[in-house]
């Protein structure tokens, strides 16, 4: 069981000045940073056990923050939606590329970090106190800063699952909830075992390369042996790879950018549905709608309406999809009229 955790809480209510963006009712639940990972301290109130704040970066222009963690305190990041970074330490790179939804970062106590934000972002954090580890269990070593520092892991299910129960709690999300939440965090990161065989992720100039061909020919028939060989590598060490260094699958990896081109085409253009499916390489509409539900939570249509109507007016609830246009017949290419579905998803 955790320790010292009892007295420990969250500060969960804050009222925003009238400078400070505007933001969505579940970021006004928590303080937003005005300066990366320094929460607003209320003058006369002792510094509690544990802080949540919230770091929103909504600008497409690069940001570089630098900050340290307090000597008593550890520091989590969940990330609530994918974005690119650069996090580095004097000379030394910890982080340098694609962060995916989902991501936990762990830092130790007095430890400089420096984050370049590189794409907009939007990050849960936690200010824990080191007293609110758990005790090493009889015939264990205490806990040591270093076992945790710069504890990185891509896509974390558990935390993800974690940040989206607190976030969606909104303004209902009271101080015992919080810290309930909180505890769980540390519990997991505190118990986690460490892998029995370490992958190296795949080096930056070889991602950098496979990011590219995808860019190129997402709306082609690209193969996991493809991928493999423009990283110069054999399938197995590729495919592991590829997840140690971006947290996903190879054909996990392949769908999120078709989907990402989707989202553009469905909201900048008046394109019908069959053609931005065919336009980003799936071979049907039915397809294309059932991985863009998934990875997005609603259909192509519905998230074409919601997405419009959020910028011309807040009456979502009003929302209808938008019509089909009348039928357009097609021809498809004579690379996707050779593979069916399954054989243009890259394989695992």
């Amino acid at each position: 069981m955790l320790t010292d955790m009892q007295a420990a809480g969250a500060r969960l209510t804050h009222q925003p000045g009238a400078r400070e963006p505007d933001f969505s009712q579940g970021a006004r639940a928590f303080p937003h940073e005005r300066k990366w990972r320094q929460p607003e301290q209320r003058a006369g109130v002792a510094r509690e056990d544990i802080t949540i704040s919230r770091f929103t970066y909504a600008q497409t222009a690069a940001r570089r923050e630098d900050a340290t963690t307090p000597p008593d305190r550890y520091f989590f990041a969940i990330a609530l939606k994918s974005t690119r970074l650069k996090l580095t330490r004097g000379s030394q790179t910890i982080f340098d590329g694609a962060m995916p939804a989902g991501t936990l970062y762990v830092g130790a106590p007095s430890k400089p970090l420096r984050a370049q934000f590189l794409a907009p972002c939007d990050f849960l954090h936690f200010h824990i106190s080191a007293n609110c580890f758990p005790s090493p269990q009889q015939g264990t070593e205490p806990l040591a800063p270093e076992c945790l520092n710069d504890l990185l892991l891509l896509r974390d299910p558990f935390a993800e699952q974690l940040a989206k129960a607190l976030t969606e709690q909104g303004h209902s999300a009271d101080r015992q909830f919080a810290c309930c939440i909180a505890q769980t965090l540390v519990m997991h990161v505190a118990r986690r075992e460490p892998p029995r065989t370490k992958v190296n992720a795949l080096p930056k100039w070889r991602l950098r390369r496979v990011e590219e061909y995808v860019k190129a020919r997402f709306d082609h028939s690209i193969s996991l042996s493809d991928l493999a060989g423009v990283a110069g590598l054999s399938r197995m060490h590729f495919a592991a790879q590829f997840r140690a260094a971006t947290g996903y699958r190879p054909r996990e990896y392949l769908l999120q950018q078709r989907i990402e081109h989707a989202k553009s085409l469905l909201s900048n253009t008046e394109t019908p549905l069959v053609e931005a499916a065919l336009a980003v390489g799936f071979c049907t509409q039915a397809h294309f709608s059932t991985v863009f539900k998934r990875l997005t939570g609603d259909t192509p249509a519905r998230w074409r309406c919601t997405s419009r109507n959020a910028l011309a007016s807040p009456r979502l609830a009003e929302c209808d999809p938008v019509p089909s246009r009348e039928p357009v017949s097609h021809v498809l290419p004579a690379d996707l009229r050779e593979s069916c579905e399954m054989r243009n998803s890259v394989g695992t």
